[in-house]
């Protein structure tokens, strides 16, 4: 057969190593002479050699570098029957640096590889040496660079060689160091050594043992929000539900204890906080990210730190709820729009007749109409006493509706300083929600305008749990508020009546914004004037992260699609990774609890690679590796692929590949012998059994 002549010289190979390699290999003779290969032998063995150097031609056109390792996997793999060309799966490039290219050199390695790209969740298992590792690493610096994944995450468990990790010299990352060190090694392979850190400190790439790359969470007594109100994070079980990004319920799939943890106290600049791991996940944007229409991005709190400021603006903007909570409708005793105007400018602490001040008689008119059964009756300009309709020859004893709903309500006998919104009205629809908090700044709020700036809506209030209440409402609908206190002591007398009055007590101010669309007054004046300049949507930015000591953790994972869920002051977070590509290498040695643990972290848009040897367990005390039960557990779910490679993938030194069959053959005898010993002493036992 004739060779192109480009192919004739790399054919040989350098003192004909490729060449010698060949004949050792194939049992038909070989002759080179120019351009022309003389092949000799039986039928079968001629055909072989044939499409042997066709395949290595084609790797040649293809700019292939042929050497003896190639040429023999070349023929392994044809000599297997085989029917994918070695062409195609030698030739498959990931990654390509500085003249280094990282492709598959096995059929095995090929398929491994395809399956990354086919599935989300891929488990390699094999021997050591066959580049389950490293062909998982080159793929997840391929789909960094071509913006599939955001970030990359890889981890090892930490299983100590004999020696309590806690008892080795150095600081932690010194401890923690050699488990690591292949990863990093690895890493310089693919990418630019100068940009790894840089990377690193973004956390775009994050490299860490298994047991801390969980340490995501939340101190126990930090609360979420479920539909029946805030709980303590501590107290939440799998299979309870708690309020996602969009106002609604999602499920707890997954509740993890972490022990103790460092923690910070996350701040938002309208006063928001709440407190969380260093390590814990936050959604953020950045102004380009908006201004380019981007999803959000993942960020753990520690790669935030000293670095929220962008010139004068904040630099991360959190996602704030994009409907109102969805808490079940109930009935309530009196409409919440006139609750709120009572609230606000009603006299509940008479002995039985309630009574109403405004200069608005629009609002008496409302509060009228919205209560049945009671009319108001005009003292003075600004003073309404609101009786109950009454009938001739009725018993008078009847109560008042509104002093009954008042009563019902726990609210009857309080004054400014002491008045709050009942739970029955937190914890009810949006429409609920909404009219009472319209009721409230009719009566006690009001747009506030300034030059060259949007309306905006303001509060005024004495009583501390009613501040509470307010921001309660507010951002339970998506919006946001600010609040400040003026204090009593040292401010100037307001005017009434022709005298002076003394402030008693300290007042809260409270700037709100609610969402687009929502109407913070149904009062004409106030509605027109807030509509002549409507704010801009809510927006809430992280204003600070401030160590706050160390408590015990939790971490929690939802079935919402962006995972996020509502913890204190409204604020949403989460506990998964997405759009991450992430690799657990060495996961035999993963408990079953710490690969569900792993594996329950999936996030949307991410992707897990697991390798791992089976063979190579290194857990104390005979425990069962995570990695040998899972492929019973999830060996049958789709979008999950067991990728196995054995030593004909070994890529190291061939005598890997023979160590390896021998230790295989050595484990078989010795299970085999075992097996006999133990029908063995069966038969000897039922034998004794008998003669009994």
């Amino acid at each position: 057969m004739d060779l192109p002549p480009e192919a004739a010289a790399p054919l040989v190979g350098a003192a004909d190593e490729n060449l010698i390699a060949l004949e050792a290999a194939l049992a038909a003779d070989i002759h080179v002479r120019g351009n022309t290969v003389t092949l000799s032998g039986t039928p079968a063995d001629v055909a072989l050699a044939e499409r042997v150097i066709g395949e290595l031609v084609t790797l040649v056109r293809r700019g292939q570098q042929l050497g003896p390792d190639a040429v023999r996997r070349t023929v392994g793999m044809l000599t297997n029957g085989l029917s994918d060309s070695p062409a195609e799966v030698l030739s498959l490039d990931i990654l390509s640096r500085r003249g280094k290219t990282i492709r598959p050199k096995t059929l095995n390695q090929k398929r491994y590889v395809d399956a990354i790209d086919a599935n989300t969740i891929v488990f390699g298992i094999g021997p050591a040496g066959t580049g389950k590792t490293y062909l998982a690493m080159a793929k997840a610096v391929q789909a960094l660079q071509t913006k599939q994944v955001t970030r990359i995450i890889l981890t090892r468990p930490a299983v100590e060689a004999g020696e309590r990790l806690g008892f080795l010299p150095g600081t932690l990352h010194e401890k923690i160091d050699p488990y690591l060190r292949p990863l990093h090694d690895a890493l310089h392979d693919m990418m630019d050594p100068e940009a790894i850190p840089k990377l690193m400190q973004a956390g775009v790439i994050e490299v860490a043992p298994l047991a801390y790359m969980r340490g995501r969470a939340q101190p126990l007594s930090t609360k979420v929000l479920t539909l029946g109100g805030f709980r303590r994070i501590g107290d939440v079980k799998v299979g309870d539900a708690v309020i996602g990004s969009d106002g609604r319920p999602t499920e707890v799939l997954g509740v993890y204890p972490q022990g103790f943890k460092d923690i910070v106290r996350v701040t938002t600049q309208d006063g928001a906080t709440t407190l969380c791991s260093t390590d814990h996940l936050w959604s953020v944007y950045t102004r380009d990210d908006r201004r380019r229409g981007k999803e959000p991005r993942v960020l753990a709190a520690k790669e935030m730190i000293g670095n929220l400021r962008a010139a004068h603006y904040h630099r991360y903007e959190l996602p704030i709820l994009a409907e109102p909570v969805a808490f079940d409708a109930s009935p309530v005793p009196l409409d919440p729009y006139a609750l709120g105007l009572m609230i606000g400018d009603g006299c509940m602490s008479g002995v039985t007749t309630p009574s109403f001040t405004t200069a608005d008689p629009e609002l008496v008119e409302a509060i009228v109409t919205a209560i049945p059964g009671i009319v108001a009756h005009r003292k003075s300009d600004i003073d309404y006493v609101l009786n109950r309709i009454t009938s001739p020859g009725e018993v008078l004893t009847i109560e008042n509706p509104v002093t009954h709903a008042m009563r019902v309500l726990g609210l009857w006998g309080t004054r400014s300083p002491t008045k709050f919104v009942p739970e029955e009205y937190l914890y009810n629809s949006a429409d609920v929600r909404l009219a009472l908090l319209q009721g409230l700044l009719d009566s006690d709020g009001g747009p506030v305008s300034q030059a060259g700036r949007t309306c905006r809506v303001q509060y005024t209030t004495v009583s501390d749990q009613l501040r509470d209440d307010v921001l309660f409402l507010v951002q339970s609908l998506g919006g946001v508020a600010y609040s400040r206190t003026r204090a009593a002591e040292g401010r100037k007398p307001g005017h009434a009546r022709g005298r002076d009055v003394e402030y008693r007590y300290d007042a809260h101010v409270i700037d709100i914004r609610l969402p687009t669309g929502y109407a913070p007054f149904r009062l004409r004046r106030k509605a027109a004037k807030y509509s002549e300049n409507i704010p801009k949507a809510p927006r809430r930015y992280i204003e600070s992260i401030e160590p706050a000591g160390a408590a015990e953790a939790v971490c929690i994972r939802v079935a919402a699609a962006d995972s996020l869920y509502v913890t204190e002051d409204f604020l949403l977070t989460h506990n998964t990774l997405n759009d991450a590509f992430i690799i657990l290498d060495e996961a035999q040695n993963t408990t079953a609890e710490q690969m569900k643990m792993f594996l329950t972290r999936l996030g949307f848009g991410s992707k897990i690679v697991v390798t791992g040897d089976v063979t190579q367990v290194d857990l104390p005390g005979g425990a069962r590796s995570g990695l040998a039960a899972v492929a019973e557990i999830l060996d049958d779910i789709d979008d999950i692929h067991f990728a196995r490679l054995d030593s004909s993938d070994v890529v190291r030194h061939r005598l890997v590949s023979d160590i390896v069959d021998a230790y295989g053959r050595f484990e078989a005898e010795r299970s085999g012998d075992a097996g006999i010993g133990n029908r063995a002493q069966r038969r000897a036992a039922q034998h004794r059994v008998q003669r009994r």
